[in-house]
């Protein structure tokens, strides 16, 4: 989810997808179920063959996932059959998998071990919970329009976020590897009772073996052979060995057990939650739903982009919301799209969602006809398919690539990546987000400005401190203010531009204020400028605002300032002030173009 998609080129037959007409009336809500309804059976076989490759890694990576998240693996499969049944119907987007997500998993485990004590089907509970809050979320965000909030993840932010997730998840799969459980659930003290139970001995070398084994095996086979599914094939030996040797029972090797037959039935969630668990859980929906929407969002382009397709994103918040408010009710926890498995399917042929719906009935009859094939499955190897997603997900040089191009951006990753890291997932994010609007604070408190000169060669008026040799007109400065002008800056504006005054070389007659860039004026800096105004008219000296906007001078206006803001005050550009002022006061200086 974390990473951008793969450059995996849609397979679709050029046209074949075009062929499908626009959606009127009610299908509209429902844009996949109104392409199945327009089907093409020269489709069939593509869509039949993705949908097998895809159901064999959905599997593994679902009951990892789950794992992580704090809830037995078989609440992975659950939530991976619901949101490809509904999203299958709702979803915008012809090839898009959705299921459980590692990033998800760390924030949902986050939220409800904590609030659990230990029992397993309240950590059911309320994860189902925090799919219905967070399928609410999305739905108030696909119909209120609220997708800028996601603008509060600045690249820096999730650059530090994200790696810091890795780290911390990676951190609570290693003990399966080890093979003992943990009790603690924060990162520095898992690994201080990691090293004390490798210093006791109490880890399984069984464990240690099949968990290292299929790590490497999985990131072997990518590395040699990436169109190999490297995930079932690891997870598949590792299971494999388990059942043939007994070793659940010979050496303790800890399996994912029996697994209940069936499908999971409709349940309201609510029983075991209280309202003090909702208000806890409230923040944490939010944060992913913003999450959700933002991955998503970029999946979704990128995917339409390749096909020739155009996505309403509003459509795509509706059909990510129902499919959490689906998973919840069928004991599911929140599910996002997949920057892994969603390139599994198109580059196995995925023509539509049928492929989606083809994986979701395998998975279906894997837990009606043969739920015994998984309790063998090693714990240790589902910590290991976690863990190399994990690594997957994590961007190390984009983090100190910020270093050489902006140090407060890599500060703000690094303070988001500690505060995850030593705080929690909600702390770390809450505290990156409000440092991040405390730097766009400042930034606009104190913007660039500058004194302008005229520079021989060159058109125009340029920044004095990079072009050291520009000549100044005698008697006038040209001073540029390249942001809003409000109640927090107008007294900072004000010192900066009489300062200007003072350290220029010749007695000032005029102020020309280059105000391009001034997109807004509130009434404390308007009220300001009429003193300063008054200030340089006591001083002999001239104040014009050059290329204001039209709309912010009708603000000057509308704040009662016309008398002593005529148009005289308001030049054009910078250009026409400098000539009508150079005409007015007979200044001796030539231009470089006039010698």
């Amino acid at each position: 989810m974390s990473t951008p998609p793969p450059t995996t080129p849609s397979t679709a037959p050029p046209g074949a997808l075009d062929a499908v007409p626009p959606a009127t009336g009610w299908l509209r809500w429902a844009p996949g179920l109104h392409v199945l309804l327009h089907y093409r059976t020269d489709w069939l076989p593509r869509d039949i063959m993705a949908g097998l490759v895809l159901s064999a890694i959905l599997v593994p990576v679902g009951m990892g996932y789950a794992e992580a998240a704090g809830v037995p693996a078989i609440y992975g499969l659950y939530a991976t059959i619901v949101p490809l049944l509904v999203y299958a119907l709702l979803g915008p987007s012809r090839i898009m998998v959705l299921g459980p997500d590692s990033t998800l998993a760390a924030v949902i485990a986050s939220l409800i071990l904590p609030l659990a004590g230990g029992s397993v089907e309240r950590a059911v509970a309320l994860a189902g919970v925090l799919a219905l809050m967070s399928g609410g979320c999305l739905l108030l965000i696909g119909f209120a329009r609220l997708g800028v909030m996601a603008d509060l993840f600045s690249k820096p932010i999730r650059l530090g976020f994200f790696n810091a997730i890795a780290l911390t998840v990676i951190i609570s799969q290693l003990p399966k590897l080890m093979g003992f459980s943990s009790s603690v659930s924060g990162s520095l003290e898992r690994l201080a009772e990691m090293v004390q139970a490798f210093t006791d001995g109490r880890g399984n070398p069984m464990a240690l073996a099949i968990g290292m084994g299929t790590l490497g095996l999985i990131l072997g086979i990518r590395q040699a052979r990436p169109r190999w599914p490297a995930v079932l094939i690891a997870v598949v030996t590792a299971t494999t060995l388990s059942a043939l040797f007994d070793l659940s029972a010979r050496v303790g090797l800890d399996v994912i057990g029996p697994v209940p037959r069936g499908l999971p039935v409709p349940t309201l969630p609510f029983g075991a939650v209280t309202l003090a668990d909702l208000r806890k859980l409230a923040p944490g929906a939010a944060i992913i739903a913003l999450l959700v929407f933002a991955d998503s969002s970029v999946l979704s382009r990128a995917l339409a982009k390749r096909s020739g397709q155009r996505v309403n994103p509003d459509q795509e918040m509706l059909a990510l919301g129902s499919a959490n408010l689906a998973t919840g009710l069928m004991q599911g926890f929140p599910v996002s799209s997949s920057n892994s498995r969603t390139p599994v399917a198109a580059s196995a042929g995925a023509q539509t969602q049928l492929a989606n719906l083809v994986g979701a009935v395998v998975i279906a009859l894997l837990l009606v006809l043969a739920p015994e094939l998984l309790k063998d499955m090693p714990q240790a190897a589902l910590g290991a398919v976690v863990i190399t997603a994990c690594i997957s997900f994590t961007d190390w040089p984009g983090m100190m690539a910020l270093l050489r191009q902006r140090q407060v951006e890599f500060l703000l990753a690094v303070a988001s990546f500690l505060g995850v890291v030593f705080f929690g997932v909600m702390e770390g994010m809450a505290g990156a987000i409000a440092l991040s609007l405390l730097v766009m604070v400042w930034n606009a408190w104190h913007p660039y400005h500058t004194v302008l000169v005229r520079v021989d060669g060159r058109k125009g008026y340029h920044d004095a401190r990079r072009n050291p040799a520009g000549r100044f007109v005698p008697g006038l400065v040209l001073f540029r203010w390249d942001a809003q002008l409000f109640f927090a800056n107008a007294d900072l504006f004000r010192e900066a531009l009489l300062q200007a005054v003072d350290s220029a070389s010749t007695p000032t007659q005029q102020v020309i204020v280059a105000a391009e860039g001034v997109n807004d004026i509130d009434v404390t800096a308007a009220d300001m400028l009429a003193e300063l105004d008054r200030e340089l008219q006591a001083r002999g000296i001239d104040l014009q605002f050059a290329g204001l906007p039209g709309y912010v001078r009708d603000l000057i206006m509308r704040y009662g300032l016309s008398r002593r803001f005529d148009a005289d005050h308001f030049p054009p550009t910078v250009g026409n002030a400098v000539n009508v002022y150079r005409r007015r006061h007979s200044v001796n200086w030539k231009d470089w173009d006039e010698r």
